[in-house]
């Protein structure tokens, strides 16, 4: 005998068989009976058998809230009981099932077409790398050509003439500074959206509904705001390293310490953004991690290691088609299967997950427009606009303008593939929205919702599983080659170089850079190892980031906007900054790891399922999960984190400068502060010098200098 549940909750069955014993009928009967006195006595309680129970109509949710998960009437429980014993009848019949474990198993279909297309994506930026790591320089010799900054030095200004002597440093990290306008966009989009994030948007949309969205708003203001205050600065200063600036606009120390929380940073960031995807390859293959990894982190190396910010730019173009490719066809297939766009929205709109951001001024609740709004566009300055990540790629650009056109197309395509992410997720929930596999753990983490949306709407086609994979691979990809290379770029340029005596000669830089990435790519893919063990270490990431983005993004800010703070003031609200983050996002994490802190979710139901799990399981799951009533400090939403960062080391810079005085303004160089306050500033008398006085000026300098060290 077969049970069929339909979407309505009606419970259809065929005739029963004259096998079916009369003693099967009385228990169901019995138990059903049981289950109605004991749900008008009481609370509702899991059944006590320990089988697994094909489909319970009793498991559908109302809204995460004190009253939705105490309003069940006693119809609503009789009804509930039937279907259960019901479906215990079923079971007992002996009409078998896929188990959780057995479906998981059918359900990758991971052919040759679909590693051919993986290895692929893989093989192409390896050639990548070679190509501009051999290919291109074999070319330059033999034309007789030299990089451009040993013929002239158009439009770079003064302050970029130090770097131009180091040729192999300037195309190794900045790319010549001859990159064009659309492959720097993509890169920008590739190394931004990492594959924590390609995987979590859609779960955050599944889970909480469309109030994430609302980022997009943001995406778009702060890409404005960085267009007029920041990126003006860093473009005619032509650096390398972004925290170079920090030691003209300040002093070493600044230097130093912006350096150090971005080393620190990246080393926890850079394992867990390989981890992530290396588990949903583990779920669609079920290849061990301990396989992929080491070869995906080899290959990235390679071409990182040898190819150096061109390599990298242009895989990350590659990489990014295969990411837009495999989102655009997830959406369109699922979208197709559920019956089309109506179909999701409705869906979604009936279980209430087309909402939108709370109005409050509680800095505590999850994601209220305020912290959206405000926390979320600081936030995004500091993680996609005014980072060494970031700024590296805008500086490859030849000129403010080419950097400008950058910014807003960037913005664009970050805004529309964030979009996909986001209706993802609501075409996920219009195809679970009646069997929610987190509950059933089909789904054995919530991050993995995505790629279990993948293996059932592209599964049975040849070639899109290994599309859907390399997309998810190709963002890892794209982070862990932009982190080496800012690595590299950081440690070289701001740790290493201002201790030596005498500058490195060609080769040595060369071989420097290189052996930074080779460094750090194999360390990666060890602590790859311990991310497994010490699960940990992903809310250690997380901290980290939110701990440094804060006093960085503070940092940035007085730099450009406020000439009159000081070094040691500015100093002062950076370490007040980091150590009081570092304390609330601590005890935050360990508060919702401890189950401390639970926020509401949106409603779900295993109505429909067709395959066996734990029903136990999958009502405490459902109904015991209650959002924590207390609000405290610890509560503070994700969003306000940087924003938190970056007013408190202001405020308390400003205060530090009463008692440590206040910057020289007369003696500040203008260029480092942005154009729309260099009105405040005093008025200097400057002459016009020609280029040629300007090098020879320069070279006179450089020769006092080295005099006067000989002396």
């Amino acid at each position: 005998m077969s049970t069929t549940i339909k979407e309505a909750g009606t419970t259809t069955m065929d005739p029963l068989p004259s096998t079916y014993s009369t003693s099967t009928v009385a228990k169901a009967i019995t138990q059903t009976v049981q289950f109605i006195i004991s749900s008008t006595t009481s609370t509702p309680k899991p059944p006590s058998s320990s089988h697994s129970i094909a489909s319970t109509a009793s498991l559908t949710t109302m809204p995460t809230t004190a009253a939705a998960t105490t309003a069940a009437t006693t119809a609503e429980l009789a009804s509930a009981a039937t279907t259960a014993a019901t479906t215990t009848a079923t079971a007992a019949i002996g009409t078998e099932k896929l188990s959780v474990s057995d479906l998981s198993t059918a359900l990758q279909h991971f052919g040759i077409v679909d590693y051919i297309v993986f290895i692929a994506m893989l093989v192409v930026c390896a050639v990548i790398g070679f190509y501009f790591g051999f290919i291109e320089k074999k070319q330059k010799k033999e034309k007789g050509q030299v990089p451009t900054d040993e013929k002239d030095g158009d439009g770079a200004g003064a302050a970029g003439n130090e770097e131009r002597r180091g040729s192999e440093a300037l195309d190794y990290l900045v790319g010549g500074r001859k990159m064009k306008v659309f492959p720097v966009a993509l890169s920008l989009v590739a190394s931004f959206v990492s594959g924590i994030s390609l995987l979590g948007t859609s779960t955050e949309i599944y889970v909480y509904g469309t109030q994430y969205a609302f980022i997009l708003i943001t995406l778009a203001i702060s890409g404005l705001i960085s267009w007029y205050i920041f990126l003006p600065v860093f473009c005619n200063l032509q650096l390398t390293s972004s925290y170079e600036y920090f030691e003209r606009r300040y002093d070493s120390s600044i230097r130093n310490f912006g350096s150090v929380l971005f080393i620190i940073s990246m080393l926890l960031w850079l394992p867990v953004a390989m981890y992530v995807p290396a588990l949903t390859y583990n779920q669609v293959t079920g290849t061990s991690i301990h396989v992929i990894t080491p070869i995906v982190c080899i290959i990235c190396t390679f071409y990182t290691c040898v190819g150096g910010l061109k390599a990298v730019i242009w895989t990350d173009v590659v990489q990014s088609f295969v990411m837009y490719g495999s989102i655009l066809t997830v959406c369109i297939k699922g979208t197709y299967d559920v019956g089309g766009l109506s179909v999701v929205l409705q869906r979604n709109q009936e279980s209430g997950r087309l909402n939108a951001p709370e109005w409050t001024w509680d800095p505590t609740v999850r994601l209220s427009m305020l912290s959206v709004i405000v926390g979320g566009t600081l936030h995004k300055i500091q993680s996609s606009d005014v980072n060494q990540v970031s700024i590296q790629r805008f500086l490859s650009l030849p000129s403010y303008r080419h950097a400008k056109w950058t910014m807003f197309i960037f913005t664009v395509l970050l805004i529309f593939l964030l979009s996909c992410c986001c209706y993802m997720g609501l075409v996920s929930y219009a195809v679970y929205h009646d069997c929610d596999p987190i509950s059933t753990k089909l789904a054995k983490a919530s991050d993995q919702l995505p790629s279990l949306l993948m293996m059932r709407t592209l599964g049975s086609i040849p070639g899109l599983p290994g599309l859907f994979v390399s997309g998810v691979f190709s963002a890892a990809l794209s982070s862990l080659s932009t982190g080496l290379n800012s690595l590299a770029c950081v440690i070289s340029q701001d740790m290493i170089r201002p201790l030596l005596k005498k500058p490195l000669t060609e080769r040595q830089i060369a071989i420097l850079l290189r052996a930074i990435v080779v460094f750090f790519g194999f360390s990666c893919m060890g602590l790859v190892n311990i991310v497994e063990k010490l699960g940990m270490v992903l809310q250690l990431a997380t901290t980290t980031s939110a701990v440094s983005m804060g006093p960085l993004l503070g940092i940035y800010a007085i730099g450009v906007c406020l000439p009159w703070i000081n070094a040691k003031s500015v100093l002062t609200g950076s370490c007040v900054s980091f150590i009081t983050l570092a304390w609330i996002c601590l005890k935050s994490q360990l508060a919702q790891m401890s189950g401390e802190i639970r926020y509401p979710k949106m409603p779900v139901s295993v109505t429909g399922c067709n395959y066996t799990f734990d029903y136990a399981t999958a009502w405490e799951t459902i109904h015991n999960y209650t959002p924590s009533p207390e609000r405290n400090i610890y509560h503070l939403s994700f969003f306000w984190y940087t924003a938190l960062g970056g007013v408190l080391c202001t405020v308390v810079a400003l205060l530090a400068s009463l008692v440590f005085g206040w910057q020289d303004v007369s003696q500040l160089d203008p260029a480092l502060i942005t154009p729309c306050m260099r009105r405040f500033l005093p008025k200097q008398n400057y002459q016009a010098i020609g280029l040629q006085e300007l090098f020879s000026l320069k070279t006179k300098t450089e020769a006092k200098k080295v005099a006067e060290s000989s002396e």
